[in-house]
Parts: structure tokens; sequence; C-alpha cells
């Protein structure tokens, strides 16, 4: 990590503080160096209060501490980017953030996860798994699954409830991502080709 210059803000630098699993920014914060010392020996984001004038460990009265996931300096050396996992509410109001808002993961964002174990999947091949005996049993049984599974999303949603839409839809899902994994492709591939076709210039091949 780049040194972190202490001495544009006489002594300070801004800690954004973002959740590791929603990405949501939750807090902006000042970190001194002996803060910033501090929040890597404890593994818990310790500020420096100007307002104080001292350390405070974020959740030292209220138990709602941020424990440390990741620390990133910016390009300039004088902005710290901190991934936390956060226990309890960040505000001192007691909101989620301290704009009030909800710190919920967008459920898109799990579509990422899963691939990722998907592809652990893959390359460990435990014995047992079901994602495992799919790839054992070669690209045209996962092609052969992803056709079976869109039928029965079809079924569903011409005679079928919601529900069951959901629950086959989610079985599509699920094999489209093996299948794609066994091809070296990712998820994200789908939506940069979706974000293209969103482009008003794009024209079918």
């Amino acid at each position: 990590m780049k040194a972190i210059d202490f001495n544009k803000m006489q002594g300070l630098v801004p800690a954004i503080i973002q959740d590791a699993k929603t990405k949501n920014v939750l807090m902006l914060g000042f970190m001194n160096e002996e803060a910033y010392n501090k929040t890597l020996e404890l593994g818990k984001v310790t500020f420096y209060s100007r307002t104080k004038q001292r350390l405070w460990t974020k959740g030292e009265e209220s138990g709602n501490f941020l424990n440390v996931v990741d620390i990133k300096n910016d390009c300039d050396g004088d902005t710290l980017l901190i991934m936390v996992n956060p226990v309890g509410p960040v505000c001192h109001t007691g909101t989620d953030t301290c704009w009030g808002e909800k710190n919920e993961a967008n459920p898109l964002l799990f579509l990422s996860e899963l691939q990722d174990f998907i592809e652990r999947r893959h390359e460990e091949m435990p014995e047992g798994s079901y994602t495992t005996s799919l790839f054992k049993d070669g690209i045209n049984r996962m092609a052969q699954k992803v056709g079976e599974e869109a039928l029965e999303a079809v079924i569903e949603a011409c005679n079928g409830t919601n529900e069951r839409l959901i629950y086959e839809g989610s079985d599509l899902f699920y094999h489209l991502i093996v299948l794609l994994t066994s091809k070296g492709l990712r998820i994200e591939d789908l939506a940069s080709e979706l974000q293209k076709r969103h482009n008003p210039g794009w024209h079918k091949h």
C-alpha cells in the first residue's frame, strides 16, 4: 500500500468506511497516524475525534464495532478506504449509515458470489457435491439441464404460480452459471452483453 501522507491536513486523513459485503458506504471519519496504527493493532476502526481531541474506537461504548477487512490508500496517498464488517448500526442516531440509509445488499450481487462458489467447486471437485457431478458429466449434460430448467420455468410462467416460477427460474440461473463456468465465462459477461445492447447505437449481429 502507498505510504499515507498525514501532512496535508495537519496530521489527519479522511477514512471512508464501506461495508465489505453490501459495498455500501457507511460513514466518514478522520484518522491520525496513531489512530491508524491502533486500527491495525485492534482490527477495529479507530478514529481521531476532532471535537474530543482524542482517539476513539468506533463501538467502544455502544458495542457497534467496525471490524476491519481491508484498507486501501488512494492514488495521492491521503484518503483511506476501509472495508469493514459492521456490528450493529453505524450512526450514533441508530441508523445503519450516517446518511440514514438501510445497509442492505443488492440481491444481484449474490450472483457473482454464487459463481465464485461454483468456480471453487470446479477447481476442488469435492466428492458428494451436486455441482461436482454436473462438471463430471460434461458439457452436454450441463447444457441439457439448462434446457430442462428453462422448459420448467416456461411451464410455470404459463400455467403455474409466481412462487413456482421464481423457484424454477432460480434453478435455471444456477445451471446456466454452472455451464458458463465450465466454458470459462462469468455471469458478468452476460451483463456486459446486455449493457451493450442497451446502447441506442447497438445493432443485432
